[in-house]
């Protein structure tokens, strides 16, 4: 089962950051592979929502992260042997019959391309062999009681058959001859090409495993639990924004009773910062790849949406304030299909002017709460809306984000709150930066 998400929250999260260098998926990504970066990519695109899945797809994770396991193999191996594999046109198969004195001419001043990518492709597909039967026999009883010894199994099963025993036993650091090297290239790239694949992508899971928890390991992340998607809850403790070098760690509840969580602040006090942060824990917990955090347990969605960084479509001339209603059209609609969803609203409105965006704050967060399916997080810097939802909505959890005022400067803790923030010191910040007096200075003869 397969998160539902778009890529508006995509983007929000930065998942995938600018030409993929400094998004979320960046700092998991340490493969070793190509096919395991790939593997990686399609993860992210494709979360769970399936508390079982989840679950052990992180205990495999934690294990590897508990056992500073090695990928056993060497990178070039794999570059080597997809080209090699790739190529499927049987004109390019070694035969013995080649073996004259014209093909060893050609191998003598270097010209046999085709000699030399097969030798090449055979040489790695040997080396990952063996690599791979190191593997399973180094994991194989430590993995018993995880959902990775199916794999260790299926790798097993393969490495088994008759025809890989010749390969197995081969000694990778003699120079193979053109007799070994013809055979070895009819079975490999065309008898049991389809079993090599298979073995292929079990090393490319690994290596993704083998990733996600050395980064995991060292930056300190927790391992998300899953629970049933109806018990309705999130217990994040110390959760940060992974890409913050020195954080203010936060801890939060969502329940059943309080499945709305309505947040406040004044302008800079960190309320985007924050919801991001707790967007990218819940969608890396669906993944069930480790969370920064220092503990993590969430009732499972069955879709996660953002509204945090909506840009205008002026493309199609539409403004600021008509995107946000397109949005919120777009979200409702999943909302009526009746799912367990997790949705982020940031400054709802924000496009319109204040009476506006007061009235439609308070009817879109009333209606959002009679949803007690699904969990919401709603920001907005106009504080009276929500003394209103107050008498309206026993479900919505109110929240801050205070700003305090050192000598006349504003001071961001950056720590979340119960409650309802009183602070508006966008004016204290636009005396302090001087533009009223730039604002009120005579113009100067210019010469």
């Amino acid at each position: 089962m397969i998160l539902m998400t778009d890529k508006q929250t995509i983007n929000d999260l930065n998942l995938f950051g600018k030409g993929g260098n400094d998004g979320i998926y960046a700092l998991f990504n340490r493969t070793h592979t190509k096919g395991g970066s790939e593997l990686l990519e399609h993860m992210f695109r494709r979360p769970l929502s399936d508390e079982r899945m989840i679950n052990a797809r992180s205990s495999v994770i934690r294990y590897f992260a508990g056992n500073e396991v090695r990928f056993p193999y060497e990178s070039y191996w794999f570059d080597a042997a997809e080209q090699y594999l790739s190529d499927t046109d049987e004109r390019t198969q070694l035969s013995r019959q080649e073996d004259n004195l014209a093909r060893k001419f050609n191998q003598l001043i270097a010209a046999d391309t085709v000699y030399k990518t097969v030798e090449k492709g055979v040489a790695s597909l040997i080396g990952i062999l063996q690599a791979t039967r190191g593997f399973v026999n180094a994991t194989r009883g430590k993995v018993a009681e995880i959902p990775y010894s199916a794999e260790i199994s299926a790798m097993e099963q393969l490495l088994a058959h008759p025809a890989f025993q010749p390969v197995l036993a081969e000694n990778s650091k003699q120079k193979l001859s053109f007799a070994t090297l013809s055979a070895y290239d009819q079975l490999l790239r065309f008898r049991e090409r389809d079993k090599l694949r298979q073995l292929l992508d079990h090393i490319y899971l690994a290596d993704v495993y083998l990733s996600v928890a050395k980064t995991g390991r060292e930056r300190g992340y927790a391992f998300p639990h899953a629970v049933a998607r109806e018990l309705q809850t999130v217990s994040l403790e110390n959760f940060w924004h992974p890409s913050l070098e020195k954080p203010i760690k936060n801890s939060l509840e969502i329940t059943r009773e309080g499945n709305v969580l309505f947040l406040t602040g004044a302008n800079m006090a960190g309320k985007s910062t924050f919801m991001k942060s707790l967007g990218i824990a819940m969608y890396l917990g669906h993944m069930g790849f480790p969370v920064p955090a220092s503990k993590m347990e969430f009732a499972v969605r069955d879709g996660i949406y953002t509204t945090i960084n909506l840009p205008d479509n002026l493309s199609q001339g539409a403004s600021h304030f008509y995107a946000e209603v397109l949005r919120i059209k777009n979200v409702a609609r999943e909302l009526s299909r009746d799912k367990y969803l997790f949705v982020i609203f940031d400054e709802l409105f924000r496009g319109t002017n204040v009476k506006d965006a007061y009235e439609a704050t308070i009817a879109v967060t009333s209606a959002i709460a009679r949803r007690k399916n699904c969990m919401f997080v709603v920001s907005t810097h106009i504080i009276e809306a929500g003394e209103v939802l107050k008498e309206k909505c026993a479900n919505i959890r109110f929240m801050y984000l205070p700003t305090l005022l050192d000598n006349g400067k504003p001071v961001y803790t950056h720590k979340l709150r119960e409650g309802i923030t009183a602070d508006r010191h966008g004016m204290v910040i636009i005396k302090n930066e001087g533009i009223l007096d730039i604002l009120s200075r005579k113009k100067t003869k210019t010469t």
